[in-house]
């Protein structure tokens, strides 16, 4: 079995080329992830995103705490650095500052059931060129995520639309990430800039990173094994690998998440990855990722054609995608414990004042 990931032409994907979309879910099934050329993002667009954004994070930290917080869960705005970690950290931070915002307009009513997943999104003063390309490329992302997934239908025998109705108003948002400098004490640790683990949303999108040096000028990734590694599963390796995931040059990424794996009752696996940092101190990098969500009210339980015993029995029990959104992101420390109240009968308060009224 190869273990080289498939490079797809979304334009072919466009022009329902057999081929491409038989590619594109061997991949996703064999690796979870794929890498898409003739995507249409600017490159230099991106780059001037991470930029502006890096721009950005020269500001005092007290500033950047103004955009964002933990009243919103982190969803909106900055994101300090040792705020989140993955599931199986063994609470490790991930060593990265982000900014969170949705390009896509979202259900208004969701707004009052979801307050910090459907939040408002929060700009600084005096940089419209950062919001400008920020929404841009998130909205020409989206678009990507559509067609992958419309492909995804096609192979999968479902219905036309089937994903692009389950994800109408979801909770999707882009996200900018700026790893941080490591020292040498850090490299010999071992320590990561993101610990493994898998996303929980449904389709995950990234369209290339950007390293920067210890004069803080853009430069050439590092060719020491540091970026994106996904562990891969095969019959030789059923324990799993660790193989690059960085896309060749021009190309993107898309991943799976934990969401579509359900859905797919498994035929599609979620990816595990991990971020590796360079072998050098004083080398950052910026990344941007767009993270598409199934609708809040959709119920997260394997789709009927994928619906077995087998299925139903790993994937149980079915859960509302909202309520695994928030368990999750207290999981993952962006959200309050406090949060998971609501999630259960909250009643109880109320009954005890009326038994002792």
């Amino acid at each position: 079995m190869s273990l080289n990931i498939p490079v797809v032409s979304l334009d072919a994907l466009r022009a329902n080329d057999a081929h491409q979309a038989q590619s594109l879910t061997h991949s996703l099934k064999q690796f979870g992830l794929i890498h898409i050329k003739d995507h249409g993002i600017d490159e230099n667009e991106v780059n001037e995103l991470y930029d502006c954004y890096r721009a950005f994070t020269r500001l005092p930290d007290e500033e950047k705490a103004k955009l964002g917080g933990a009243d919103v869960w982190y969803q909106r705005g900055w994101t300090p650095p040792n705020t989140e970690k993955a599931v199986i950290a063994n609470g490790q931070p991930d060593f990265k500052e982000c900014y969170f915002i949705a390009p896509i307009e979202m259900d208004a009513e969701l707004k009052l059931e979801f307050p910090e997943l459907i939040a408002e999104n929060i700009w600084p003063t005096d940089m419209p060129r950062f919001k400008e390309l920020y929404l841009k490329i998130g909205k020409q992302v989206h678009e990507i995520g559509l067609v992958l997934l419309a492909a995804c239908e096609k192979v999968l025998g479902l219905p036309e639309n089937t994903f692009k109705q389950l994800i109408e108003g979801g909770a999707h948002v882009s996200r900018l990430l700026r790893y941080l400098p490591i020292t040498e004490e850090q490299i010999q640790s071992s320590i990561l800039w993101g610990e493994e683990h898998t996303d929980f949303n449904l389709l995950t999108l990234l369209p290339g990173g950007r390293f920067y040096d210890e004069k803080d000028q853009a430069c050439p990734a590092p060719k020491d094994g540091s970026g994106l590694f996904l562990r891969a599963h095969s019959a030789e390796h059923p324990e799993g690998i660790l193989l690059s995931g960085t896309a060749p040059k021009g190309c993107m990424v898309a991943q799976i998440g934990q969401q579509l794996e359900i859905l797919t009752g498994g035929r599609f696996v979620a990816t595990p990855h991990v971020i590796t940092p360079p072998k050098t101190t004083g080398y950052t990098r910026m990344s941007f990722a767009h993270f598409m969500h199934v609708h809040p009210h959709q119920l997260l339980t394997p789709l009927a054609p994928f619906r077995t015993k087998e299925t139903i029995e790993a994937y149980r029990p079915p859960v509302m995608a909202g309520s695994y959104d928030i368990k999750t992101l207290v999981d993952i420390g962006l959200a309050p414990t406090s949060a998971l109240d609501s999630l259960g009968y909250r009643h109880y308060s109320r009954l005890e004042k009326q038994r002792n009224g």
